[in-house]
């Protein structure tokens, strides 16, 4: 689980943060109107456009602490290269919720706490789901999916994972990523240019 978290961790500081941060800045300073003027997804342009190397030490210590544990736990490569498909599918619903959250700043223009409380829901993936109350189960679950981020790829590495809730990462992962689009979509209608 904390290897997991760790690497979601540093796929958070080195993809998501240095670009869709700035997204705020991009609407408070008027500079969003260049973004929709270029010929490409202005969706893509925010979310690709920089790296932080910051983040790297954390993918680093997080696929170190997942091979660790997996050679005293005896793990094959096949465990690994399983445990991908719902590791790439968590890192695609960390996106697309992040980047639903900065599009709310076309209407709340200063939301850097908001990002914050989605980096404390976070926290709650370090342990497994199991680990807490029926209710909470449900709210880490169906609310806000931190176990599909975490325990689903940290039960699929150990090969204990049901193929349903591999399913359930995949229609979660291309929902919430069609969801953001759409959302972006429908944020922009509300966006008043610098000029106008």
């Amino acid at each position: 689980m904390l290897g997991i978290f760790t690497i979601l961790e540093g796929f958070s500081s080195t993809f998501l943060a240095p670009n869709l941060s700035k997204i705020v800045g991009h609407v408070q300073n008027g500079t969003l109107d260049f973004v929709l003027l270029k010929p490409i997804s202005s969706q893509f342009w925010l979310s690709a456009r920089a790296l932080s190397p910051w983040g790297f030490p954390n993918l680093i210590f997080g696929c170190g602490i997942l091979l660790y544990a997996g050679n005293k736990l005896g793990l094959g490569l096949s465990n690994y290269l399983l445990s991908l498909i719902p590791l790439t599918f968590g890192c695609i619903s960390l996106y697309s919720i992040w980047f639903m959250l900065g599009a709310t700043s076309i209407w709340f223009v200063k939301i850097y706490n908001v990002t914050e409380v989605l980096r404390g829901l976070m926290e709650a993936g370090r342990y497994p789901m199991a680990a807490y109350p029926a209710s909470y189960r449900f709210f880490f679950t169906f609310v806000v999916p931190i176990a599909f981020l975490t325990t689903v790829p940290s039960e699929t590495l150990l090969g204990r994972s049901e193929p349903i809730w591999l399913i359930g990462s995949m229609v979660l992962a291309i929902g919430l990523l069609y969801a953001s689009h759409q959302f972006w979509r429908f944020a922009l209608k509300f966006y008043t240019s610098a000029s106008s």
